[in-house]
């Protein structure tokens, strides 16, 4: 069963390296996209791009903590003693990089447009790198069982530099694969040339500092080297090829499966990783079975995974559609003017709002505006019959909801009162049971 919550642990790692890897290099794009106005139009992209998804795909890092401080208690706690201060900066990183995006949107001073934006570009540059460098302390097996290691040495360390760089790089080359498609999708030529050349450039880094860090695991952490020069070699090349594929892809002008094969490289680099550390969680001590929680905590928490991911994994994947449509994202698509069932029992459909300094004409009821691009700009009447239908009542989404969190509930209980009879009986074998 250990062994079984640390696979679902290792998915959530592999999904937020894909998923929030794009995100967080999307900020090192618009950190370097130049000024106001020359990098209006790659920030924007950005912005449409990142807007309708970026919360989901950090909930992510949410269930990675949840998995690992419920089934893997011992580990949790050697690693938020020793490596607290990364950490700390990452948690740092991403609510600066939340307020700096959402209050970026909302602001209409350039001055103070520049200052959130300066927040979200630096701190999506700075998280990414922590969590590398954290990786980094636990591949070499710088965090004592017991923790409490060294809070310096832990993460600044030739191993935690290597992977905090390697971990900006792919950020960055998955989130310039990404705008790229995106590009495509708008037919958008100059930016699908801007961000394919940042691309390119991108992957041709990654790959050169891949190559410099052999020398670097070598030096510094000869267990991960062997092990990656091992059981972890074919995951590793196929990585190698799948960057490779989506590089060629990119230059083709491909849309179907270059993100596919940029995330499948990304995600093969991780599961490498995970392979060299087998069968430990601190990277040369501390095993997954001797790590894990009791019997009856892994049970609630593969049963709460399986139910996170039947009701989660849908949910996103539609959102992920949607946004791919242009279906979501108020920027790309303002709201029109409508009529409202207000308007239409008041028997003024069809009819548009004059804005100030406009005017109807008699003759053909549109509305002309004063100002060029000011207001409401000359229409058609609106059709009333083209209301989409009152809403209907769906109750079985919070039905299932409601199913689901019920039983967990039931299955957390049944599992806590196992584990304190066994415990009570531990202590007093003589003792009735109640």
């Amino acid at each position: 069963m250990a062994g079984l919550v640390a696979a679902f642990l290792f998915i959530g790692v592999v999904a937020y390296a894909v998923l929030g890897g794009a995100d967080f290099g999307a900020g090192f794009w618009d950190l370097i996209a130049g000024g106001a106005k020359r990098g209006r139009e790659p920030r924007h992209l950005i912005d449409a791009s990142l807007a309708p998804v970026w919360e989901a795909n950090h909930t992510w890092l949410i269930y990675c903590l949840v998995v690992l401080w419920s089934g893997f208690p011992g580990a949790f706690a050697a690693i938020t003693t020793t490596l607290y201060i990364p950490l700390i900066l990452a948690l740092l990183g991403i609510v600066l990089r939340g307020a700096g995006f959402a209050f970026r949107k909302a602001t209409v001073r350039t001055e103070e447009q520049r200052l959130y934006g300066a927040a979200f570009a630096l701190s999506s540059v700075l998280t990414p790198y922590c969590f590398g460098a954290v990786a980094g302390g636990l591949a070499s097996g710088r965090v004592p069982t017991a923790g409490n290691g060294d809070a310096v040495s832990s993460w600044v360390n030739p191993t935690s530099v290597l992977g905090g760089v390697l971990a900006v790089l792919a950020c960055s080359y998955l989130a310039a694969t990404y705008l790229t498609v995106e590009a495509l999708h708008r037919d958008d030529r100059k930016l699908y040339r801007y961000y394919r050349d940042r691309a390119m450039a991108a992957g041709a880094v990654t790959g050169a500092v891949t190559l410099a860090g052999i020398f670097v695991l070598h030096a510094d952490s000869p267990r991960l080297f062997d092990r990656l020069s091992g059981p972890a070699l074919p995951l590793v090349v196929l990585a190698a090829v799948g960057g490779l594929v989506g590089l060629a892809l990119l230059w083709t002008r491909q849309k179907t499966g270059t993100r596919v094969a940029a995330a499948g490289a990304v995600a093969l680099v991780v599961l490498g990783w995970g392979v060299a550390q087998t069968p430990y969680l601190l990277g040369t001590h501390l095993s997954v079975d001797e790590a894990a929680a009791p019997d009856a905590t892994l049970d609630v928490v593969v049963g709460v995974a399986v139910v996170a991911g039947v009701l989660i994994v849908p949910s996103l994947v539609l959102l992920f559609r949607l946004s791919g449509r242009g279906s979501v994202g108020v920027d790309e698509h303002p709201f029109r003017d409508a009529v409202t069932r207000a308007d239409r029992n008041t028997g003024t459909e069809g009819r548009q709002a004059v804005p100030a300094g406009g005017h109807r004409d008699a003759g053909t009821g549109r509305v002309a505006t004063a100002t060029t691009g000011a207001g409401l700009a000359p229409g058609v009447p609106l059709d009333p019959t083209a209301l989409p239908p009152e809403p209907r009542p769906r109750w079985l989404p919070y039905a299932l909801c409601a199913g689901a969190v019920a039983a967990s509930a039931v299955a957390g209980a049944r599992a806590v009162r196992r584990t304190r009879e066994r415990a009570r009986h531990g202590r007093t074998p003589a003792e009735p049971a109640d």
